[in-house]
């Protein structure tokens, strides 16, 4: 039954729902518990396979059709929060691409949108009590909609285990599929920007993952032994063509995924320090996310200032955590953005890159708004555009607090 009451008195709860086992017992579970009606909402983020059995699954629970919500979500999806985060090059803990976390602000905040729509008083989410997810969709939900209730099932029934789950589906005439009576060897989360596998075969971390874990890649070792190469046209910090084939933010991830999987690229194997305080250990799936990284950081080196690089530089890790942490929806992310945007003004032009057996090997990049000058960098003559002996001047400078702790040193012997 619900603890202390955050849920008391609803009415209508909108679920973020799969139609998967999990989803369809919490589906049960809430009229059961709460004896409210449930609307459900299924996202379309590329996870792969198809929607409609959702729905036929909703129905087949008693849910009315009017009640049943099914976007897809993929270009907004990589419009508004995949590619603001690229232009960041945010990596969390200086290797996850965050894949799992930026897409749950987008969920949570078309179950809020969902809510105000159908006069519905309550969310409910199917992330568990241990991990990063339910804080994501919760702190998302309080910055939308402060009065909203949240309904966490995971945290609230009484449910000790798989076993008894299951039972309770059958008790209910919930489809029970034959691989899912026992337990599952992982849990997989996946949409266009990754898959994210973890839990069970994947708990001991000095084991190696299982070659079934992985679903987006090929093994780097059985990619071609020939190299692929490619051209990523970009403006303002986005990927806006490849091979000079203008595309949309949803087609040129997915053309990226499918040259990243041929090549087997963007394997990711983690230990990571989750926001509610346990280490985790997870295996992640980016290919063109791998790629749009590699080729974001190329055109950035020769259009972006060396002081708003280091400071992009210095200020993503914070960013990261705040995406990481459920923190989407808040001043401080959306300030960071603000900079972030400004820095990606004159951040256009063209990469070349190659990839090779789980490698991406740059090739080169040019721009008209390049700030690399061979004049200035050549060994031979630069016709006078760098004069070599002011170097001493700035130097010393430099040089002065140095040698000012030197001489003291010296007096003291220390």
């Amino acid at each position: 039954m619900p603890d202390g009451g955050l849920g008391k008195g609803v009415k209508k709860v909108v679920l973020a729902y799969s139609g998967g086992l999990d989803t369809s017992i919490i589906l049960k579970w809430l009229q059961t518990t709460y004896g409210c009606e449930v609307v459900t909402f299924t996202a379309d983020l590329g996870q792969g396979g198809e929607l409609a059995p959702a729905r036929e699954k909703a129905l087949l629970l008693g849910i009315k059709e009017q009640n049943i919500f099914i976007e897809d979500l993929r270009e907004e999806f990589v419009r508004d929060y995949v590619f603001p985060m690229f232009r960041a090059n945010a990596q969390y803990e200086g290797l996850y691409l965050l894949g799992t976390s930026i897409a749950r602000p987008l969920i949570a905040k078309k179950q809020i949108e969902i809510a105000h729509k159908v006069g519905g008083d309550a969310v409910a989410h199917g992330a568990t009590g241990k991990g990063n997810d339910q804080v994501r969709f919760e702190l998302s939900y309080y910055s939308l909609d402060p009065s909203i209730k949240i309904i966490a099932p995971w945290r609230e029934w009484s449910f000790k285990g798989r076993e008894e789950l299951l039972a309770f589906a059958r008790e209910n005439q919930i489809p029970v599929a034959k691989d899912k009576e026992g337990e599952s060897p992982f849990s997989v989360d996946a949409n266009l920007l990754h898959s994210s596998s973890e839990g069970k075969v994947l708990e001991d971390p000095a084991k190696e993952a299982p070659s079934i874990v992985y679903q987006r890649t090929i093994s780097p070792m059985e990619a071609p032994d020939t190299v692929t190469e490619i051209r990523i046209g970009f403006e303002k910090g986005d990927a806006v063509s490849i091979d000079g084939k203008k595309l949309s933010p949803d087609a040129v991830l997915t053309k990226l995924n499918e040259l990243g999987h041929d090549n087997g690229i963007g394997r990711l194997d983690l230990v990571e320090n989750r926001f509610v305080g346990m280490k985790s250990r997870g295996v992640y799936e980016t290919p063109g996310g791998t790629i749009l990284l590699a080729a974001h950081r190329a055109i950035e080196s020769i259009t972006l200032d060396r002081g708003a690089a280091h400071l992009k530089d210095e200020l993503m890790p914070r960013y990261a955590e705040l995406i990481y942490n459920g923190f989407w929806f808040t001043p401080e992310r959306e300030m960071i953005q603000a900079l972030i945007d400004k820095s990606q003004e004159h951040v256009e032009g063209e990469v070349r890159l190659k990839l090779y057996k789980g490698n991406v090997m740059m090739a080169g990049r040019e721009s008209q708004k390049s700030l690399y000058s061979s004049t200035l960098v050549t060994f031979e003559d630069d016709k006078g555009a760098y004069d070599q002996k002011d170097a001493e001047g700035f130097i010393r400078l430099n040089a002065l607090r140095l040698r000012t702790l030197g001489m003291r040193r010296k007096k003291f012997n220390r």
